[in-house]
């Protein structure tokens, strides 16, 4: 088995662009927000505990998951959405790993890429953390000029997604600078680097 490693960081800060570059790469990424919005639809045991732990009235006659509905329960309840959390984090865990022994694998390093590492859970799973991060304000515009979204709703986000970082971090963890000025390629190689001569350790 090989090594599994976390790319994580805050909104705006560059993980995906990563995420792109160890994929071009050759290596596999396991993507958690598609993958819970995967599950969340084809799940009929998510969907059954979204109905009797947060409100029947999310799931639709036909099946399907009423998202406007979900979020307006569980936004408007921090205990709801922390129900929720632990539902679809609970399968998106289980199906990470398995994915990641997967025996056809070619090869022995994969990585899973995840804005909520320790939040999830996730962190316990992996053997390094890449942390991409950028400054603030640069963060903050990014995701202005990308969403559409307004300065004050932005900062909103970040400070939310900061609050549930824990004070002591993975062991094993790794910064990468995405400030517009830092070369992000050669500190990807450097990270894969050492990441791949770990695993001939194994």
């Amino acid at each position: 088995m090989g090594r599994l490693i976390a790319i994580t960081g805050g909104i705006g800060s560059g993980k995906s662009i990563v995420s792109r570059i160890v994929r071009a790469m050759g290596y596999p990424v396991y993507d958690c927000d598609e993958r819970a919005r995967a599950l969340m639809d084809c799940s009929d045991d998510i969907k059954d505990a979204i109905a009797e732990h947060i409100d029947p009235s999310c799931i639709t006659e036909c099946r399907t998951i009423d998202r406007a509905a979900l979020a307006s329960a569980v936004f408007s309840s921090a205990e709801k959405l922390a129900t929720l959390n632990g539902i679809v984090h609970g399968a998106v865990k289980e199906h990470l790993s398995a994915w990641s022994i997967h025996p056809e694998r070619e090869t022995a390093t994969c990585f899973v890429e995840t804005a909520i590492l320790y939040q999830s859970g996730i962190d316990m799973m992996v053997n390094e953390v890449w942390q991409v991060d950028a400054p603030r304000d640069l963060r903050i515009e990014r995701v202005m000029k990308r969403n559409g979204m307004s300065h004050s709703q932005v900062t909103s986000r970040i400070d939310s997604q900061d609050s549930y970082i824990p004070a002591t971090l993975h062991p094993c963890t790794h910064l990468i600078i995405n400030d517009g000025d830092t070369a992000v390629l050669p500190q990807v190689e450097s990270l894969l680097d050492k990441a791949i001569r770990a695993d001939e350790k194994i």
